[in-house]
């Protein structure tokens, strides 16, 4: 096992491990102890209560965080004619069809969201391959298949994250930078925490978020109380 460095040790050591920190604590606590260099991602790691090994258990959404992640992020569209210029003029960094695909299939992979209109579905289908390993599968599910490319466009720059359960009932998703003050933080973190409980699935039993932490680049990571992170938006 890898041990931790000077720095990782130091800042462990100021995370209490037996309590539930409240989501301004664990904020506080977190700007504290991270140390990079660089302005770090500040990510969110949830525990579902469910089994994805079944299919009426799967969690997948999206929410738009109201202050975006901090990240510029390189929207590629699979359009045509109208749609095409509606996803240029939406701010999309590459817009094509058969061009697009071509490059992708000669290695080319230099953009982080892919939007594609159903026409273009057929032709972009066998790209799964490619970009299916690498989450970047325009799919319906996640609201990138479709004719509306210039809200999504918009909705992706302006800081739509997209989060699914991994086969040990994990979510993690981005919220913002340290950079960020307080009030951002919670603020993005309360929009998270609504999109995951609307969506919790029919066949979820029990208890549905069963432990939340909060980590930046870096950073060991600080246990929340599920309870007051879900309660955010009322408080």
């Amino acid at each position: 096992m890898p041990k931790h460095g000077k720095k990782y040790r130091e800042a462990a050591a100021q995370v209490d491990t037996s309590r539930l920190y409240s989501p301004q604590e664990a904020i506080d606590l977190l700007k504290k102890i991270s140390y990079s260099a660089f302005d770090g991602t500040v990510e969110v790691h949830m525990r579902l209560g469910v089994d994805p090994r079944h299919a009426d258990q799967m969690v997948r959404g999206t929410a738009v965080l109201p202050h975006g992640t901090g990240r510029t992020v390189r929207v590629l569209v699979f359009a045509q004619g109208d749609k095409a210029r509606e996803a240029e003029e939406a701010g999309a960094e590459y817009v094509g069809a058969q061009d697009l695909i071509q490059r992708i299939e000669g290695g080319w992979l230099d953009f982080d969201v892919a939007v594609a209109t159903p026409d273009m579905m057929g032709q972009v289908g066998r790209l799964g391959r490619i970009l299916g390993p690498r989450g970047l599968m325009p799919n319906p599910r996640s609201g990138t298949v479709t004719f509306d490319v210039g809200r999504t466009v918009r909705d992706v720059k302006a800081g739509r994250v997209e989060f699914r359960v991994d086969r040990t009932a994990l979510v993690h998703v981005p919220i913002g930078k340290v950079s960020f003050d307080d009030q951002r933080l919670l603020e993005n973190l309360s929009t998270l925490m609504d999109a995951v409980v609307a969506a919790k699935p029919s066949g979820a039993k029990g208890t549905y978020i069963r432990s939340v932490h909060l980590a930046a680049t870096m950073s060991p990571g600080i246990r929340l109380d599920p309870g007051a992170a879900q309660s955010l938006r009322a408080a």
